[in-house]
């Protein structure tokens, strides 16, 4: 072999080993690019840990089961569960007193870390004021109320609009232009709806009275059903009651009468008594509240009062029995209190002492509605005077 051909051959070999160098770091490079790739979404993924939801409790002053007031709250805390998922987490405790034990109650839900509380009843506004001025970083929602602070405010439904509706299906099913209402507690809210309720009826039967009887309790089933019966016996026959069992409603059935479903639909629980149910449906005000909270938009020292507008107060399960035109009247009037064209408590407006509660040209606006704690004339009786 020539000194030449061993050149060309050292060559050759110089050549290989460097391509085969070149390849071998190739294969390298190809080879960590998926392992540092890998490991980013690994770190992204543990520096953003899932939040923690937001806590709930409500507070219902009768059992979640009693198919009104509290059956109705208890549909719309389950509602937001299924609208908001694991973003908020909901728990409640039933049967609170409206005494010293609600104060007790509030003040252990907001120890356990709920920061959105909701008192369902009239009477746990003094309550939850007491409680929310040592808890400043919790929020509150009271029910009913007309007292706010920084850190709680008020909300209610216009349950006068569903009385009212209720009222035009009695004026025109009555037989003896007697109707009979069911009392709870002498409250504006509960005066409200027996006024409204009267003013339905005549606005479509001016022959119409309307006999009460208080039973100074929300939930007390045997005396709903004492109260019912008195009534009957004093030539009631189509009743409405402010509360929140389905007692009335089947004390009407066995006594052949007839009666409303109030706060949920009752209609199965008394079908042949059963005209219609005015319904609250507190979904709409619930998902709003949370969604405050959520957004950071939520603000205390306010009050919202809803109605038909809202999709918070209805009339619902008309019965058969009541006629197609009757049904169209409830119509028109459901318009109305939707659009403000219908206003239940107008002016001239005549008290049960004959004097007139507003003149012409005067509005029944919040702050008169809020303070309503006299009868409009046709409702017998007087209010009682051991307001709670």
């Amino acid at each position: 072999m020539t000194i030449e051909s061993k050149r060309s051959l050292l060559r050759l070999a110089s050549w290989s080993a460097i391509a085969a160098a070149a390849a071998l770091v190739g294969c390298g490079k190809k080879e960590e690019a998926p392992a540092t790739t890998a490991a980013a979404p690994a770190s992204a993924a543990a520096s953003a840990p899932k939040p923690e939801p937001l806590k709930i409790a409500f507070a219902y002053l009768g059992p979640a089961g009693d198919h009104g007031w509290t059956y109705a709250h208890d549909n719309a805390r389950k509602a937001i569960e299924q609208e908001f998922g694991d973003k908020i987490a909901t728990s409640f405790v039933e049967n609170v007193p409206e005494s010293a034990d609600a104060e007790r109650i509030f003040r252990d839900m907001a120890s356990q870390g709920n920061k959105l509380i909701f008192g369902t009843s009239f009477g746990y506004m003094e309550p939850m004021l007491k409680v929310a001025t040592d808890f400043p970083d919790v929020k509150f929602e009271h029910a009913t109320g007309y007292k706010q602070a920084a850190n709680l405010r008020s909300y209610d439904s216009r349950s006068y609009m569903g009385a009212y509706m209720a009222g035009i299906i009695a004026g025109k099913m009555t037989k003896t232009n007697t109707l009979g209402v069911v009392g709870s507690i002498a409250v504006p809210e509960v005066i409200r709806n027996i006024n409204a309720y009267t003013l339905g009826a005549q606005s479509v039967n001016p022959k119409i009275k309307t006999k009460v009887v208080w039973v100074g309790s929300w939930f007390d089933p045997p005396k709903e059903t004492e109260a019912a019966q008195s009534l009957i016996n004093g030539g009631a026959d189509v009743l409405l009651q402010n509360t929140d069992s389905t007692a009335v409603l089947q004390t009407a059935e066995k006594n052949k009468k007839y009666a409303f479903g109030w706060d949920s639909d009752m209609s199965k629980f008394a079908p042949e008594a059963h005209l219609a149910s005015a319904i609250i449906n507190w979904t709409p005000y619930y998902s709003k509240a949370v969604h405050d909270v959520l957004d950071g938009k939520w603000q205390g020292s306010t009050a919202t009062w809803w109605g038909v507008k809202e999709g918070v107060n209805d009339i619902v399960a008309i019965s058969d029995k009541v006629p197609a035109e009757v049904k169209d009247l409830v119509a028109k009037a459901k318009a109305g209190l939707a659009d403000g064209s219908v206003d239940v408590f107008k002016a001239p407006l005549t008290g049960q002492d004959g004097k007139p509660a507003l003149k012409a040209g005067e509005t029944a606006d919040d702050k008169f509605l809020g303070g309503m704690l006299f009868y409009v004339k046709g409702v017998e009786g007087k209010v009682p005077s051991d307001k709670k």
